[in-house]
């Protein structure tokens, strides 16, 4: 617990020692890209950062692999239920 507060008090003397705490810094200057950075030193809003959506892209990339994976699986997992008879489908024929 102590090690979490030396850490914690440690990234404090950091960021007066950068000037974010410190009002003696020079004012209007854009901080360093970061972001958990929201203010200048001046305490100005900066803007937003630029958003890139990818859209549809991102749908195809995460949904159809694991959709795919998903098959394989359950058909890997319904062959081995047959194969140990835990499941079998009855064939009934009915087109006596």
């Amino acid at each position: 617990m102590a090690a979490a507060g030396r850490r914690m008090l440690g990234a404090l003397r950091s960021e007066v020692n950068r000037g974010l705490l410190n009002p003696l810094v020079k004012a209007d200057t854009q901080l360093h890209s970061s972001r958990r950075l929201v203010v200048t030193r001046s305490g100005a809003i900066l803007p937003r950062p630029v958003k890139t959506s990818f859209g549809l892209m991102k749908i195809f990339v995460v949904v159809i692999p694991f959709l795919y994976m998903g098959t394989q699986i359950s058909k890997s997992f319904a062959s081995l239920l047959e194969e140990h008879d835990i499941f079998v489908p009855i064939d009934d024929d009915d087109d006596d």
